[in-house]
């Protein structure tokens, strides 16, 4: 895959040596990339790699124990969750989070609320929000959502459910998008739609991507990072990294790199 332009520009996010040892056990050991606005930049590797522990360190749910994470040149290694998502971070997980009894617009429009740091308003009260509600109207017609808006989020399928959580990150307002297995339980066309949907978000955010479809990741990626142990075995683009033979190694027995 050939770089287009705007990846070429300064990184917006740069992970700097982040280790994370739960007792003598590293998950995160030493590791440093960069994400750059335009880009997704997806992270792979054997389970148990630490790409998870990784992504919540980035975000701001675990506190490394060394390194720096650096956000649009600001150190915000020390930052909360919730200040890194008004700094323009936002993440989904791999556990669907959404509040199931309410419709999805009301849904998006309290993650609209979390960009401004009024979280603990009364749900339904957040949901007449006329501000809030156009950016959470907004960030579901992103998705492909916009007529599924008053439709109760339990009702959705899975592969809309997944849509909402991307829509959820949508409306805090980011500029990074912290992906954590945004296709996890996907069926086929499911996949593809949420496939299209990431191109189509790709040159709106810088986007770092953990997810173990590995055709997915390498239709999608710019660039791939490959975890291993808790540090980076390569980092490249996707040609480069299907022709590494230590990446080959890591998968051994686990799951074939596709070609």
């Amino acid at each position: 895959m050939a770089w287009r332009g705007a990846i070429v520009a300064e990184p917006l996010l740069i992970l700097d040596g982040l280790r994370k040892h739960y007792g003598g056990l590293a998950v995160t050991d030493g590791v440093s990339l960069d994400l750059r606005m335009g880009e997704i930049h997806a992270i792979i590797g054997p389970n148990g790699a630490g790409k998870t522990t990784l992504i919540h360190q980035v975000s701001g749910t675990v506190a490394p124990d060394a390194g720096r994470v650096i956000f649009g040149g600001r150190d915000i290694t020390r930052l909360s969750f919730p200040a890194r998502v008004r700094a323009g971070l936002a993440r989904s997980f791999q556990i669907t989070s959404i509040l199931s009894g309410f419709s999805a617009l009301e849904n998006a429009a309290l993650a609209a609320q979390r960009r401004h740091g009024s979280s603990f308003r009364f749900f339904r009260a957040a949901a007449r929000d006329a501000t809030l509600n156009t950016a959470g109207m907004a960030a579901l017609e992103a998705v492909g959502l916009a007529e599924r808006a008053t439709m109760q989020a339990g009702a959705l399928s899975h592969g809309e459910k997944r849509q909402l959580e991307l829509a959820l990150a949508l409306a805090t307002e980011p500029r990074a998008l912290l992906l954590d297995e945004p296709l996890a339980g996907a069926g086929q066309e499911e996949t593809a739609r949420l496939i299209a949907i990431l191109r189509a978000l790709r040159d709106r955010y810088a986007i770092l991507l953990v997810e173990h479809d590995m055709d997915a990741v390498f239709a999608l990626a710019d660039r791939v990072t490959v975890l291993e142990q808790g540090r980076v075995l390569a980092t490249g683009t996707p040609a480069a990294i299907r022709a590494d033979a230590a990446v080959r190694a890591a998968y051994l027995g686990e799951e074939e790199i596709p070609c």
